[in-house]
């Protein structure tokens, strides 16, 4: 037996999606945020949505009702689930774990598309021959690195919460690849679903298996109707939108 449902959401808008697609737009190399990663916060945009995501999760109507809670140690989610469970009403502990964290970029990271071509064409051009799967960055991680982390974490929670329904509150990259372990995707699929779909801020994402075990079922992807229902304004910040090797 193991985990019965899960429900993936991503945070609220961060100041740090903010400035890197007002830096990505205006064709900028450096994203100014002037933050570790792991100490952006939320914008005032992020906080409403966080609380939009709230409301849902308190509604009955949502149909789920979380056993148990773990997070990303990053602040822009910490924060997501501190106001969303408070406006939800809910009263369970937080766990936070390293390896829902973000991607780390290493050399690349507060780099535009445009910063990596200038100080990095190298990379760029390895970037495009890879696909986005396999690419590591200089001292960061590929997306199959993450997938990895993501394994152990999805055993571990089978252990601890053996018939439990689980909120996960975490980034678009963990939530797509999370979808990519559970559902048993290839390169190919995780590939088309990510060229396809945004996964937006505080969006919903469903997996469930009743029995505890055996293969998962995707009930919904990135849904966002919540966040407009609550009276937030749906965001959609996107990071590489090129994927695909080649």
């Amino acid at each position: 037996m193991g985990v019965v449902e899960l429900v993936l959401v991503r945070h609220g808008e961060s100041t740090g999606n903010v400035a890197a697609t007002a830096a990505a737009a205006a064709g900028l190399p450096v994203i100014d945020v002037g933050l570790r990663d792991a100490d952006v916060p939320l914008s005032p945009t992020g906080r409403d949505q966080a609380r939009a995501f709230g409301d849902w999760l308190g509604d009955p109507s949502s149909g789920f009702a979380p056993d148990s809670v773990w997070c990303s140690p990053y602040l822009r989610a910490r924060e997501t689930a501190e106001i969303g469970l408070a406006a939800a009403g809910v009263d369970l502990p937080v766990r936070v774990d390293e390896r829902l964290r973000d991607r780390e970029l290493g050399i690349l990271d507060l780099l535009t598309a445009v910063g990596v071509e200038q100080r990095f064409p190298e990379e760029a051009a390895r970037r495009r021959w890879l696909g986005k799967f396999y690419y590591r960055p200089p001292g960061g991680e590929s997306w199959a690195d993450v997938a990895l982390r993501l394994r152990t974490l999805l055993a571990d929670l089978d252990r601890t919460d053996d018939g439990h329904r689980v909120l996960v509150v975490a980034h678009d990259a963990v939530i797509t690849l999370v979808c990519y372990v559970c559902l048993g995707m290839s390169e190919a699929d995780l590939l088309d679903l990510a060229a396809r779909t945004t996964v937006t801020n505080a969006s919903v994402t469903r997996l469930s298996r009743p029995a505890g075990t055996g293969p998962w079922q995707l009930d919904v992807f990135a849904a966002a109707e919540h966040v407009a229902a609550g009276g937030a304004v749906i965001t959609e910040h996107q990071g590489d939108t090129g994927v695909r090797p080649g």
